[in-house]
């Protein structure tokens, strides 16, 4: 042997002599000594803490602008139920799924932890690994936190209530304070979220989804899910089941036999009814928009003073209730049961929401009738289209600048001229009214008149001024001549906006729920509801103007009262909406009836709260004058402080004459002053048609609430609300 040979076998004899099994076993024990001893401190040194305050969370009090307490939420989203009350096999769901040892476990899943460990060092994903024992520490004990010196904690706590609690108070303690979505914590509020049912009542095949869901709420709640959440959480639903069955827990005859029970669409939690749910959720949303998180609110803690006034809420609510409600038959009839109703009321000079009507209750039909935007507003987008012609100076196809004197032929089905897109509307009743004034065509509603008009203007300048004045944009809101009669979607929050934006000189108001929201170490920023100016003062004082003719004298009459008012109704096409909104010079409220079936489908008014259409200008517009009278204290004195373009004449309706036939302007439209040697051309390159018949449409019976009129304008009957696109077919 070499001397290199001697001396590697020298150092390889050390080795061994140093590496022995021996020593090696000697210094693991010690190793394993040292640890328990550092972990017997540990546990030595970690108290089993009071309850954290997620887990006996705080409601939410939400109050009126007087500080009076309307609703409070949080509590009403858990109820502490005893193991006793949760059918065996229920309870047991929950261990198949997270915890099949859980009965002969000491609190703590070593394996599991080691396991989940490794798994989340070698990028395989976070995975818990937790017993229900440590998950229960975590949620009534800890916080949700992602770290070692919490998941250290967990285990010496979970071990010390292991031997302190009995197993069945564990898992009730688990299941109570487990997180299952839809605003449920506890598994008394998810069975009432998930199923409509109190936990007594959960089948096993009801508990196998509910312990599923507990993995991901947001992600399996199978309303929400998509096509891999819906298939994951069966997944997930199927491995409960198998589980059970592999403990002895479920027969397998009957496990072969269940079927997955998909749970119910989401309702109001209890304790939400009436307006109270409709208003919370929407001061929610508002809330969420204005960065305060949804856990952040779920967690509670929060005092939100709304903009709400309470007694003109109960006037809203009354006036509904008088107007609409009273005079339909909910259970009797079908027909009636569709009728929805949503309104909103504003404050032009704050911005702030003082009353809002969400339907007959949101533990009842929970979609909010005030903010939903999957109806079209109809004709009351025609006043929009009016504001951006003045803001934008825009001129007739034969160059006469637009105003509320300025005459346009209001034949029915009359092609709109300067367009690409063929459009041909047809006027309420196939009404032919010839040369009319926009003042007149604003009073009737002429969809021929305002569909040359938004052309005159141009579609996407009209609707840019929607948008601007507080309009959504969206896939629907196309910018085509139809746009005139408001075929796109809207709320009544957002039709109240851009009315109140035009109430308030064209100065934007964004309606505001929430005046303040305040938690013990944090506000949240309100809505700034008061903005910029979006068009000018002239354009919309002279919109105002237009709208109190439809108050006084047209398709509005019955929401005139002892008050100054300005408005416009709309019925949109197949009567599926029927609207008013309106203001004074200190309300603006916009009011929405809309035909809904079982299933959410639209369908028509017609025949519901009255025979035939159900038109703006009846149930609509006297659910505002009743509203707006309480609302105001009986009337108002206020008057409204115009500033318009000097075309305000020209309101009365130009006569036919009687040897022609041919209809032909008896005043100005643009100066009461002068009277011209001949009659102005109607807008368009082609001649206005005789009308069908030179009668006249006897008028509406008077209204009998008292009203303001002008003596020199003759009423009108409702009419021009219908929607006709020009699309073939309608």
């Amino acid at each position: 042997m070499g001397r290199t040979g001697k001396t590697q076998a020298r150092k390889g004899g050390r080795i061994r002599r140093l590496f022995t099994w021996k020593k090696l076993l000697g210094t693991f024990f010690v190793g394993c000594l040292l640890v328990m001893g550092a972990f017997y401190v540990l546990y030595l040194m970690v108290p089993v803490p009071s309850a954290n305050a997620d887990a006996t969370l705080q409601s939410n009090v939400y109050k009126y602008s007087n500080g009076k307490v309307m609703a409070r939420t949080g509590k009403i989203n858990r109820e502490i139920v005893g193991l006793e009350k949760v059918p065996v096999d229920v309870q047991r769901t929950f261990v198949a799924a997270e915890n099949k040892t859980f009965y002969k476990d000491n609190g703590v899943d070593i394996k599991g932890t080691v396991r989940a460990a490794w798994n989340t060092v070698t990028g395989k994903g976070k995975q818990g690994g937790s017993t229900i024992t440590q998950q229960y520490v975590k949620n009534y004990y800890l916080s949700q936190d992602q770290t070692a010196t919490r998941k250290l904690k967990e285990m010496v706590i979970a071990l010390k209530v292991d031997q302190r609690m009995d197993k069945s108070e564990i898992l009730a303690g688990y299941i109570n304070t487990s997180y299952y979505g839809r605003n449920a914590y506890g598994i008394q509020a998810a069975a009432q979220a998930y199923y409509g049912v109190d936990a007594t009542k959960l089948t096993v095949g009801q508990g196998a989804y509910l312990a599923s869901v507990l993995q991901a709420p947001s992600q399996y709640d199978w309303t929400f899910a998509g096509p891999e959440g819906r298939k994951l959480v069966e997944q997930r639903w199927n491995y409960v089941l198998d589980n059970m069955v592999e403990e002895g827990w479920l027969d397998a005859g009957k496990r072969a036999g269940l079927k997955f029970p998909a749970p119910q669409k989401p309702k109001a939690p209890k304790g939400m009814s009436g307006q109270s749910g409709y208003i919370v959720e929407a001061a929610n949303q508002e809330l969420m928009r204005q960065g305060v998180s949804e856990e952040d609110l779920k967690a509670g803690g929060w005092t939100i003073t709304l903009n709400i006034d309470e007694k003109k809420q109960k006037s809203l609510v009354k006036a509904v209730d008088e107007e609409l409600e009273a005079k339909l038959d909910r259970k009797g009839d079908k027909k009636d049961a569709t009728v929805q109703a949503g309104a909103t009321s504003v404050d032009p000079k704050t911005g702030a929401v003082v009353a809002l009507y969400g339907g007959v209750g949101a533990t009842e039909h929970w979609t909010n009738n005030a903010t939903r935007r999957d109806y079209q507003p109809a004709s009351t987008y025609k006043p929009i289209v009016l504001a951006s012609a003045l803001d934008n100076g825009a001129e007739t196809q034969d160059g006469r600048k637009i105003g509320l004197g300025t005459i346009y032929d209001g034949t029915s089905k009359r092609p709109v001229v300067g367009s690409n897109v063929r459009f041909a509307p047809e006027n309420e009743d196939d009404q032919n009214y010839g040369p009319v004034t926009v003042q007149k065509a604003t009073n009737s509603s002429i969809n021929s008149v305002y569909a040359q008009m938004i052309v005159d203007v141009g579609p996407t300048k009209a609707k840019q001024t929607g948008i601007a004045l507080g309009l959504k944009d969206g896939a629907d809101f196309g910018a085509t001549p139809s746009m005139s009669l408001g075929v796109m979607g809207a709320s009544t929050m957002d039709m109240a906006g851009a009315y109140a934006t035009l109430d308030n000189h064209g100065v934007k108001v964004t309606p505001t729920l929430v005046k303040s929201a305040e938690h013990k170490d944090r506000k949240a920023d309100p809505v700034q509801s008061i903005g910029e100016r979006v068009i000018s003062r002239e354009a919309a004082d002279t919109t105002t103007k237009a709208m109190q003719g439809v108050v006084q004298s047209g398709s509005g009459f019955r929401a005139a009262g002892d008050y100054q008012a300005a408005g416009k109704t709309g019925t949109s096409e197949n009567n599926r909406s029927a609207w008013f909104v309106g203001y004074t010079p200190e309300l603006v409220t916009a009011v929405g009836l809309f035909g809904e079936d079982a299933k959410g489908n639209q369908v028509t008014l017609t025949d519901t709260i009255n025979p035939g259409r159900a038109n703006g200008g009846r149930t609509p517009a006297e659910i505002w004058g009743a509203y707006t009278t309480k609302a105001l204290g009986g009337g108002s004195d206020a008057t409204f402080d115009l500033e318009t373009d000097g075309t305000s004449g020209g309101d009365v309706a130009p006569t036919p004459t009687a040897s022609s036939g041919s209809p032909t302007p008896s005043t100005t439209p643009s100066d009461e002053s002068t009277t011209p040697t001949q009659p102005p051309t109607p807008t368009g390159t082609t001649p206005p048609q005789p009308p069908t018949s030179t009668a006249t449409t006897p008028p509406e019976p008077t209204p009998t609430r008292t009203r303001t009129t002008d003596p020199t304008i003759a009423p009108t009957p409702d009419g021009g609300d219908a929607v006709f696109d020009g699309r073939p077919g309608q």
